[in-house]
């Protein structure tokens, strides 16, 4: 099994109240069994993190099916130790605080030393020398196993003869458990390292002791079946006293304040997966999706043909001189057992007398046979029978026999709505189905551009009300502005004795007029030609918006002139009159 964080991952167990025909999603790898897909989801995203240790090899950053993979291939490496050793090597392992290296060496040394039936090692032979041998049986001498029975072997290590030697006669000219072979088998039997610790399962089957023993008390300590270490435990107890500490003073704000505190939200760092995305306030409300509908009498490997015949017959219904129906009644129609059902003859007869008006293949091969000219109640099966024989279909050229004696409702329902489809797809092959498909599709292009033309008189029609309004407006706040300066205008006229002595030139719109006060004589004339000037900007103003911005501005300059001017000839006229 794959570590997770050096720490074993336990599979969840399949829901105890699960129905055999209840649909589950399960996980490939694992078989883990899941209700909820949302649920599911999260785990197979979490299998499929770079965060899983194969527990043989050790190697990291893996998936949890990479770690599987590696897992299956490094088992095989692992040596297979004698039963009689394995109790000894996993109570050199038990609760061991050596690295793995180390540990791995005093296994292999302790294997070495101790022999077992069926190893094969070389012996001291009188007459030979060292000879290959195999170990056959121990021989006991009181309580202590000193001699054992070998066969020698030849080069092809067939059995020559047996003896009985001493352990001193027997020696390993190779060690049959390496550093290398055994850090796998470490790795497999422990779940946790410093200390390493069996797996229960393991222990309990080779009697092994699962307590610590009593010198490392002060070292590790057991907790739900788990050894941990002392730094673990003082970790722990920090922050549970730390958990407490905090829910005591949070618990002492929220008596002083009456609100509980709320932790402030951190930020969102952009960009995220699109499933974490929250909804903002303005976006709408999606229901949950509704689950797909299973609910048919056919198999559900047969819903696809039924809802495209019926789409098909619904959709030209015109052309086939159908009435429309639903696609219950259909359904109920295939799975009747009745030979002649008014539905199923007229769908297939209709379908037929199409293919028979269409001069192609089927057309040539009716004309060949002897066939009423009119398909009937009587005589569809026929037909049908014709056009299986055309398209030589192996699954379907079984079932003629049966159609042919009046059977047809005898037929299953994905024959029948194997038959139905390939019928529907010579149809769609014909030259009128094509003809028609064609004047839909230019129906169809002729009413979208009818709509285009019509949502672009309306976006026309919208901008020319719009450019009127705003004519309108500007056209009103020119005029104001023009009846005022002219009103200032008449009321400096009024005053005859000085604008009379301060003779003005109009000259062209735009143009600043000058001021010549010795000049009584051009005094009427510049009268009328500012009064021309005003009219024709005016009129201009009512042609086009900037000429009126132009003669706005014109008309100011002209009032403030005139005023500039009168200030000057009543300065004048105050120091003749003073000398």
């Amino acid at each position: 099994m794959p570590l997770l964080k050096k720490k074993a991952f336990p599979l969840l167990e399949p829901p105890k109240d699960l129905d055999p025909n209840e649909l589950v999603y399960q996980v490939r790898f694992t078989k883990e069994i899941f209700r909820d897909y949302q649920i599911y989801l999260n785990r197979i995203n979490l299998y499929r993190q770079r965060i899983w240790t194969c527990i043989v090899s050790g190697k990291g950053n893996l998936t949890y099916e990479e770690a599987l993979v590696s897992e299956k291939h490094a088992t095989k490496k692992v040596p297979e130790i004698p039963k009689e050793l394995m109790a000894m090597a996993l109570c050199t392992i038990q609760f061991s605080m050596l690295s793995l290296k180390d540990l791995a060496d005093k296994i292999a040394a302790k294997l070495q030393e101790t022999l077992f039936i069926g190893a094969v090692l070389h012996g001291n032979r009188k007459k030979s020398g060292l000879c290959p041998c195999k170990i056959l049986k121990v021989l006991e001498e009181g309580t202590v196993k000193t001699k054992y029975e070998v066969a020698w072997l030849d080069r092809n290590k067939k059995v020559i003869e047996t003896a009985i030697v001493n352990r001193n006669d027997l020696i390993w000219k190779k060690s049959p458990f390496s550093r290398n072979s055994l850090k796998p088998f470490i790795r497999k039997s422990t779940y946790r390292s410093f200390p390493w610790v069996l797996h229960d399962k393991l222990a309990e089957k080779y009697q092994i002791s699962r307590d610590p023993p009593q010198d490392l008390e002060g070292k590790v300590f057991i907790q739900d079946g788990i050894v941990y270490n002392k730094r673990k435990k003082d970790a722990m107890d920090v922050e549970e006293s730390g958990k407490l500490k905090k829910k005591k003073v949070e618990g002492e704000e929220a008596e002083a304040t009456g609100k509980n505190n709320q932790q402030k939200e951190e930020p969102i760092k952009y960009p995220i997966d699109d499933l974490l995305v929250q909804p903002g306030t303005d976006d709408p409300v999606f229901k949950a999706r509704p689950l797909p509908s299973r609910d048919f009498k056919v198999p559900m490997d047969c819903v696809g043909d039924l809802l495209m015949v019926w789409d098909f017959c619904s959709s030209y219904c015109k052309l086939l001189h159908l009435l429309p129906f639903s696609l219950e009644d259909f359904e109920n129609a295939i799975c009747h057992k009745g030979s002649n059902v008014t539905l199923i003859v007229e769908t297939h007869s209709s379908l037929l007398r199409l293919l028979k008006h269409d001069k192609d293949e089927y057309f040539s091969a009716v004309q060949k046979r002897t066939r009423a000219l009119k398909i009937t109640l009587t005589n569809w099966t026929e037909y049908l029978c014709d056009f299986i024989e055309i398209i030589n279909i192996g699954d379907f050229s079984t079932n003629i026999t049966t159609i042919k004696r009046g059977h047809y409702g005898l037929l299953d329902a994905q024959v029948k709505l194997g038959i139905l489809r390939e019928l529907v797809n010579q149809v769609l092959g014909t030259d009128i189905v094509r003809e028609k498909l064609a004047e839909y599709v230019e129906e169809r292009q002729v009413l979208f551009a009818t709509k285009r033309g019509e949502a672009l008189e309306e976006g026309r029609k919208k901008r020319e009300k719009e450019q009127l309004k705003a004519k309108s407006v500007s056209n009103g706040v020119m005029n104001g502005h023009s009846a005022d300066i002219i009103g200032n205008n008449q009321h400096l006229y009024a005053n005859g004795n000085h604008i009379g002595q301060n003779g003005q030139v109009a000259k062209k719109k735009g143009e600043v007029f000058s001021a010549r006060p010795n000049n009584p004589s051009k005094r009427s004339e510049s009268s009328h030609s500012i009064i021309k000037s005003k009219e024709t900007g005016k009129k201009k103003n009512m042609n086009a918006e900037s000429q009126a911005e132009n003669a706005m501005d014109v008309t100011k300059k002209e009032a403030l002139i005139l005023l500039r001017d009168e200030k000057k000839y009543c300065s004048k006229t105050e120091q003749q009159r003073a000398k």
